[in-house]
């Protein structure tokens, strides 16, 4: 059933991308998971501690949070040839979620956003080549939930986040990947290379938002923010 889905015509056209079927459907999907997983999230919270699970105001917060993310994601310093991107601290702002309300919060939130990039330039060759180059990828940049509430935990959390991220953009290279190696690349590192080019523009961006959020004037918007969003 999925591989007649995923065949040219219906959800994908010719090109591997999407027909407007297909956007129409991944559109559906990512509103109703959002919406969905938060009142399980919400009715889950409840149950256990007997408070009121996830608010209008945390839902309003996610979404800004992932409105940011997702525009931030078209301002790109670096645009390697091949896929990925350096960009203007995008992951930083789906990290946000996580590090304000927990690790389910942050995983959701961040599930969204895969469903998300993968609208904004989708190519599919199978289901799980779309788990490991959007969904998965993505979603793992909500474990920065896990560190939320820890002293550096934004930063913590962040480079957690990133690094999965990576883990499973090198699981894809490796399977779906490899033939575009280039020629001139080293053939003793070879077996590296979908971890090289991925953790290079995942690293690069890691490295230049770590040193924006943790400049003292920075570091206390943030938390003056995290503050709000948690009250």
């Amino acid at each position: 059933m999925f591989r007649n889905l995923l065949a040219p015509g219906i959800l994908v056209n010719d090109d591997a991308g999407l027909t407007t079927a297909g956007y129409a459907v991944c559109v559906f999907l990512a509103l109703a998971a959002f919406l969905v997983a938060g009142v399980l999230a919400g009715r889950r919270k409840e149950a256990e501690t007997g408070r009121e699970g996830m608010s209008a105001k945390q839902l309003a917060f996610c979404g800004v949070a992932l409105a940011l993310g997702f525009a931030t994601s078209y301002i790109k310093l670096y645009d390697p040839p091949y896929g990925g991107s350096v960009t203007l601290l995008s992951m930083l702002f789906i990290c946000l979620p996580g590090n304000w309300y927990g690790l389910a919060v942050g995983l959701l939130v961040a599930f969204v956003y895969g469903i998300l990039q993968f609208l904004q330039g989708p190519y599919v060759l199978s289901l799980f080549q779309v788990a490991c180059d959007y969904l998965l990828a993505f979603t793992a940049l909500g474990l920065s939930g896990l560190f939320a509430g820890k002293k550096n935990g934004l930063s913590w959390g962040y480079l957690v986040g990133v690094i999965a991220r990576g883990v499973f953009h090198s699981l894809g290279g490796y399977l779906y990947w490899m033939e575009y190696m280039p020629e001139e690349f080293p053939k003793s590192l070879a077996a590296l290379y979908p971890i090289i080019y991925n953790y290079t523009y995942l690293l690069i961006e890691a490295a230049l938002t770590l040193i924006i959020i943790n400049l003292p004037p920075v570091k206390k918007a943030l938390e003056e923010v995290r503050k709000t969003a948690v009250s």
